[in-house]
């Protein structure tokens, strides 16, 4: 989630009035030139890597719970308060106060704080060498992130330990927690933003995200998150509107326009969408990503460009958010909703005014796809970066005349439109020749489906990428398996020269063509026909992701079996090739739709639920059942066929 700094945040007035940005964005120019610098020609360095799991730890509360700690409001998550707006928008309408209602239900748990610095403690006890797990704040106080305590190498052995150490994860933050708790690997929790849908319950309408749906106790308590939400509503002149489509049954209303007596909420919310308006609706939802060492930057350029492709095709395999705030959507992933989150452009940004005091017009959030290629391989072409960049042509000349080429200058250029969010007073004077903070500063608020990451000032690290598209699976062997497959993906890209590029504006195209409800069996993704460099043809199709990932006969190769074919390359006892062998099956069987995503679980769980009305709500009860049988999927005491098949969940090792 970025920099932890300790200090004291500067207030957006406070940034604003002091020319803050400017400093900022100089010295991270500066900074990032001294990396470059001064390991542009670094080589040989192996493969490492390791992946982020986030939880949401969450309260189940069963009936005879309720009533007692609703604090005289309905709990169920769809029950309305008042008319204020921070009712259900079905019930929005609705000004009389209900009474508490007895119905079970699950809360997020706000007491993820006191479990990681738990989980910590092991970290100032223990060589840092021998740890096997590592824990970090998220923006919500109900979120953990874990990682491994080492990056795992590039042989087999640690290929297999992954799916156990993200066990190990689980059991550990499990044991933590109280009888009625429970650690999900969900990407968005059902009832976010509904009444009372913490333990213990918060108002909304708070100081940083005014929302009306989002109480600030839900943020984590560390100054850079309350700081990030109010400065980015701040900048933006407003709360920010984040607007999903929700699907349509034979009960929901018609139309689907809630009032929420709220001027800004009224004007903002459109009419069949969920209306949400605050950044935790975005950056409360949990992701699977994974980060990787090349051996030289000129590696790592290559391997952000081509998996930038794959990103599209990953997100709907990995899709699993049919729910926002109580209600089924007509999309299946989170992606749009983080990007509306954290949208701080102004109305001139935007291009809805005439720029006076913003510097561009800007087409993105922050949060969306990347923009560029940037690989200086000849394959590369000019007609693929079909994008027009808007980039600061004053921090492009400095790093063009620092010695930086052409692509990477204008893609740090490009990063570096933005400003900074959260800016401490004690950091605002670095050393730039051995700190990053304020490179670092605009480079992780840049969230984008690829992050390329130079090595950190004096430290062992080598050239990195991350990818940061997939949505968190319910079990670890789902979680371990879509992991593995983008680390060999890496390695079948280099061993046979792969390439996928395409113009990068049909990436775009894919990335929303990927979030469409069931895309991974019906949607179409643009991909380029030939994938070897032999072939000097880079012509590209629509492709549906089966053929994508499993092929057609004489017509396409398909990832899977590439990577099998690299795997024939190799020494591997049939134990490891077997469980590889599983993951990789699991993968297919979703490609092929032999298997559903958990979106496509989800919903149908909510539709086939008796309690469900066929309106669209996802009602307190309904949540209940939901979230538990995530966590007994999670934890290996529950199946689901339709989404795992005969698949184990927890391999022997």
């Amino acid at each position: 989630m970025g920099l932890l700094s300790e200090g004291t945040p500067l207030s957006w007035a406070d940034v604003q009035a002091s020319g803050v940005p400017d400093t900022v964005r100089h010295h991270g120019i500066l900074q990032f030139l001294s990396i470059y610098r001064r390991l542009k020609d670094r080589r040989g360095d192996c493969l490492k890597f390791g992946d982020e799991v986030e939880y949401i730890i969450a309260t189940l509360i069963p009936s005879a719970s309720v009533g007692g700690s609703s604090s005289g409001s309905g709990s169920n998550g769809n029950s309305s308060s008042t008319a204020s707006g921070n009712a259900h928008p079905a019930q929005a309408e609705q000004h009389e106060q209900l009474p508490p209602q007895a119905d079970r239900t699950a809360r997020v748990c706000l007491r993820a704080q006191y479990i990681l610095e738990q989980l910590g403690q092991e970290e100032h006890h223990v060589d840092a060498k021998l740890l096997k797990m590592l824990w970090r704040p998220e923006y919500g106080r109900f979120m953990i992130e874990g990682t491994p305590g080492q990056p795992y190498a590039g042989s087999i052995s640690d290929f297999l330990t992954v799916e156990s150490n993200m066990r190990l994860r689980r059991e550990t933050v499990q044991a933590l927690l109280r009888p009625n708790e429970v650690a999900l690997t969900v990407t968005n929790f059902p009832l976010l933003g509904t009444p009372n849908f913490t333990e213990p319950p918060a108002a909304p309408r708070g100081p940083a995200a005014r929302s009306l749906f989002f109480p600030d106790e839900a943020i984590n308590a560390h100054r850079r998150f309350p700081t990030l939400t109010q400065n980015i509503r701040e900048r933006r002149g407003k709360r920010v509107a984040i607007n999903m489509p929700v699907f349509r049954d034979v009960n929901t209303p018609k139309p689907f326009a809630p009032k929420y007596d709220d001027e800004e909420a009224d004007a903002a919310a459109l009419p069949e969408h969920i209306y949400m308006d605050a950044m935790g609706f975005g950056m409360g939802c949990c992701c699977l990503q994974v980060t990787f060492q090349a051996c030289s930057i000129d590696e790592a350029r290559h391997l952000y460009d081509q998996l930038a492709v794959i990103a599209p095709v990953m997100l709907a395999l990995t899709a699993a958010t049919p729910i926002f705030r109580g209600y089924l959507a007509d999309v299946d992933c989170r992606w749009n909703t983080i990007s509306q989150s954290v949208d701080d452009r102004t109305q001139e940004e935007q291009g809805k005014a005439p720029l006076k005091s913003s510097r561009f017009v800007i087409p993105k959030s922050r949060y969306d796809s990347i923009d560029s290629y940037i690989s200086q391989d000849p394959a590369l072409r000019a007609s693929h970066n079909d994008i027009p960049l808007v980039m600061d042509h004053g921090h492009y000349a400095t790093l063009r005349n620092g010695g930086v080429d052409h692509l990477l200058a204008q893609h740090v250029a490009h990063l570096f439109i933005r400003d900074p969010l959260v800016v401490y007073r004690e950091r605002l004077n670095q050393d730039d020749e051995n700190e990053s903070d304020h490179f670092e500063n605009i480079q992780s608020t840049n969230w984008q489906t690829m992050r390329f990451k130079p090595p950190p000032p004096n430290s062992s690290i080598g050239w990195r990428v991350e990818f940061r598209v997939m949505e968190v699976q319910l079990t670890d062997f789902e979680n371990a398996a879509f992991t593995l497959f983008i680390v060999l993906l890496t390695r079948a890209i280099l061993s046979f020269d792969l390439l996928f590029y395409i113009p990068i504006s049909k990436v775009d195209e894919n990335m929303q063509t990927a979030q469409k409800r069931d895309a991974v069996s019906s949607g179409k993704f643009f991909f380029r026909k030939n994938l070897t460099r032999a072939v000097d043809d880079d012509s590209y199709e629509l492709m549906d992701v089966n053929t994508i990932i499993n092929g057609q006969e004489g017509a396409f190769p398909g990832l899977l079996p590439l990577l099998n074919q690299y795997l024939d390359s190799m020494e591997i006892d049939f134990q490891s090739r077997s469980l590889l062998a599983s993951y990789f099956e699991l993968i297919s069987k979703r490609a092929s739709g032999e298997l559903i995503t958990t979106a496509k679980w989800m919903r149908e769980f909510v539709q086939q639920h008796p309690e469900y009305k066929k309106d669209s709500v996802v009602s307190g009860p309904i949540a209940f059942d939901l979230v538990k049988l995530c966590a007994d999927l999670g934890n290996g005491i529950a199946t689901a066929e339709r989404l795992l098949g005969p698949l184990p969940t927890q391999p022997a090792q």
